[in-house]
């Protein structure tokens, strides 16, 4: 008798201490940081849990499950969206948003996940419906900020805030695609013919202001370099006849130089003609005068000379 009241004594013990540590257990919880916590206290929302140590009543008050506080991103899957233009198109949406009331992201709304999508959704055919392909390839911006509106709008009921919205893919038919990219090179081969020919067109330009500069050029140098010659044989010429009549020559000196230019004058293969003056019979006659001939020679040798026509042509 004593070991079976010693037994059951034993087994109530235990009992008991398992039941204060599930009492223990179920009374103090320990919220981290970026959780929220909501306690309901006989099924009645009774307060929102922070971080950090917290009591509860066992079996009347129940915690819900923690909430993040963190800023959450969803990625979507594509969903076909129909243009202005009559063009299906694939969007492929990534939503930032975070909790910022666990008590109406609890209570307003069931899967506030699923909600963001489909509202996501509906916006999203809604604003491009009323753009071109174009547009929506190229207005992404201007699609952001309206969606972004729209769900900030509609999810704060919910507790929840819309930071960002991003379209990551806009996919149009394969068609449009191959379109597209033939559209594309040849708006690229149109460029580079255009900038070809410019790239021509200035050469050329460069090419012939060139030419017309070094043109320019020779024609100043060498109108520079025939006003320089004829200055210099103006001041030879101008040397020569000064020095010419500081030695004050006589005719006779005169008269013997002529006679040594003359065959000088018939030097040359290109000299076919060359010319006598008529003032030869009398440097001949002055030069006879000079040399002690008689007067009767050098007047005969004169007179050939004299009547001898004008032109000569070379042997």
């Amino acid at each position: 008798m004593e070991n079976a009241g010693g037994t059951a004594l034993a087994i109530v013990l235990v009992v008991l201490i398992v039941f204060v540590i599930i009492v223990l257990v179920r009374s103090v919880r320990i919220i981290p940081q970026a959780r929220a916590g909501v306690v309901e206290r006989l099924g009645k929302y009774q307060r929102t849990l922070n971080p950090g140590l917290t009591i509860l009543i066992p079996f009347v008050d129940r915690l819900l499950p923690l909430l993040d506080l963190r800023e959450q991103v969803v990625s979507f899957p594509p969903q076909p969206v129909i243009t202005e233009d009559n063009l299906v198109v694939s969007i492929d949406t990534v939503v930032y948003f975070q909790v910022t009331d666990p008590r109406a992201a609890t209570y307003e709304i069931a899967n506030y996940i699923q909600a963001v999508e489909q509202l996501t959704t509906t916006t999203l055919r809604n604003v491009v419906g009323g753009l071109n392909l174009e547009e929506a390839l190229t207005s992404r911006d201007q699609i952001n900020g309206q969606l972004r509106g729209v769900l900030d709008e509609a999810t704060g009921r919910w507790g929840i805030r819309v930071s960002r919205v991003e379209l990551k893919a806009i996919d149009p038919p394969h068609s449009i695609q191959d379109s597209m990219e033939k559209q594309m090179r040849a708006e690229r081969d149109r460029r580079a013919a255009i900038l070809t020919a410019e790239g021509t067109k200035q050469s050329a330009i460069l090419t012939a202001e060139g030419q017309r500069q070094a043109s320019i050029l020779a024609a100043e140098g060498e109108a520079k370099a025939a006003i320089l010659r004829a200055d210099g044989e103006s001041q030879a010429i101008q040397k020569v006849f000064d020095a010419i009549h500081k030695g004050n020559p006589d005719q006779k000196l005169l008269a013997y130089q002529y006679l040594q230019t003359l065959p000088k004058l018939a030097e040359g293969s290109a000299n076919k003609l060359w010319i006598i003056p008529s003032e030869v019979g009398e440097a001949l006659k002055g030069i006879g005068n000079a040399l002690g001939g008689t007067t009767g020679e050098a007047g005969e040798a004169a007179t050939l000379f004299r009547d001898a026509p004008a032109e000569r042509t070379q042997p």
